[in-house]
């Protein structure tokens, strides 16, 4: 029985949890947060026990192995340039959406919602609080740039000690095996972790809390869908890509990222996924989706400011100039590095973009209060991003293995688990 259930695609599984969840947080309506929400708490808890270890040894292992070749620093740049062109075409969206849907037009006397005060850190800052102190604290506390930092620093010493550290290598590439191993393990918990988390959020929020903002609900969730349906299925079909191929190796990814709202949390899946149902080479993807998940944030950096400014400015009745249109962009697109690491990035960025523009800060207690609500929608655009870049840099670079990607090989040549139509069907990815 248990194996006839494991044999049903992930993507299935997860998606009769999330509907499942979705009728038990109706049924049970306030109750759901105390009976459902554990559920939840676990399967993220354990989706954080593997995020710092897998970092660990997928990047020191992938810059081992991109250093060995002469496109390492090219693979880099072209990443970055790829994470500021898709979050400058979200603002741009954003805006759009904004303006069509209109959504603090005619609202007044919303209540005002407890905003917890952010320290946003200056870029300097930033670039300090990457290089860890101790990277054993860094593992800890779950640090994913510092993580990032040190890992790179071991990969690159694994290049320039060559032979003297293939002892070293080799462990740090079994390292890199036994975490996927659990990873896999720990995926295959996705479906009941999605019906927690889904189940506790259709409980706890009531019609009285979503009614007054729903034009601007239905202004973020329609901007983020257009932005993932619409401008990434023309960069897939501009680099020549099948755009189902694309989401039917997302969609698992998608969905948890949409249940937990955490692109850290959605983390190891979106790995998985990157490289055994969209070909991107792991040696790459262990490096840019990491990376992707702390500074690639087109949902929460990029569409959600705009939108969120947009609203802010309508509902205190102010007329937003081409300069503060402009700040505004500016804002999300280099903010995301700005605040790269920073907990709370969506208000964060929120906050940085309004004190940009010169917008009034208590605009935001107004929305606070349908946060997570939106932030799922948000946190989905956010991981599909970060797996669309590795996939267009992969594309230019020759180095996509499209037979992967469109689904003509079912599994990952050279990896031992799944060296058969049938591990890979007994792993249930």
């Amino acid at each position: 029985m248990l194996a006839r259930l494991f044999k049903i695609p992930l993507w299935q599984r997860t998606a009769a949890g999330f509907i499942l969840g979705i009728i038990a947080g109706l049924i049970l309506r306030e109750r759901a947060e105390t009976w459902l929400q554990p559920i939840g708490d676990v399967y993220l808890n354990l989706i954080r026990m593997v995020v710092a270890p897998l970092v660990l040894f997928t990047i020191a292992s992938s810059i081992a192995k991109l250093g060995e070749g002469a496109g390492a620093v090219r693979l880099g740049v072209r990443t970055i340039v790829w994470f500021a062109i898709t979050s400058l075409l979200a603002v741009l969206v954003g805006f759009a959406f904004g303006h069509i849907i209109n959504p603090g037009v005619g609202l007044s006397n919303l209540p005002l919602g407890e905003v917890k005060e952010r320290v946003i850190p200056t870029p300097l800052e930033v670039l300090i609080g990457v290089v860890p102190t101790n990277p054993f604290a860094a593992l800890s506390e779950g640090k994913v740039l510092q993580i990032i930092f040190f890992s790179a620093l071991v990969g690159m010493a694994l290049v320039a000690l060559g032979d003297r550290a293939q002892g070293v290598r080799r462990l740090v590439d079994e390292g890199a095996a036994v975490i996927f191993r659990i990873t896999r393990w720990v995926i295959q918990l996705t479906p009941i972790g999605v019906f927690g988390l889904i189940g506790s959020v259709v409980g706890g929020y009531g019609w009285e809390a979503l009614l007054p903002l729903l034009k601007f609900i239905l202004a973020i969730y329609a901007a983020c869908l257009f932005h993932i349906l619409i401008v990434y299925s023309g960069l897939l079909k501009v680099h020549g890509l099948k755009v189902t191929s694309f989401f039917r190796g997302a969609f698992a990814a998608q969905q948890t990222a949409f249940a937990t709202s955490s692109s850290l949390g959605t983390l190891p899946i979106t790995l998985r996924q990157t490289v055994e149902r969209l070909g991107v080479p792991q040696a790459y993807a262990a490096f840019a989706v990491p990376l992707g998940a702390n500074v690639k944030m087109d949902g929460c950096g990029a569409i959600y400011p705009a939108i969120a400014s947009i609203f802010i400015a309508q509902y205190f009745k102010i007329d937003l100039t081409l300069t503060q249109y402009i700040l505004i962009g500016l804002t999300a697109v280099l903010g995301s590095l700005g605040t790269a690491g920073v907990p709370g990035t969506s208000i964060v960025m929120l906050t940085l973009t309004l004190s940009t523009a010169g917008l009034p800060l208590e605009g935001i207690g107004y929305i606070v209060a349908i946060d997570r609500i939106i932030d799922m929608m948000r946190t989905a655009t956010n991981v599909t991003g970060q797996m669309l870049v590795p996939v267009l840099v992969a594309k230019e670079e020759g180095i996509l293995n499209q037979d992967i990607y469109n689904g003509h090989v079912a599994w990952l040549p050279g990896d031992p688990e799944a060296d058969t139509p049938e591990g890979v069907r007994a792993a249930g990815i």
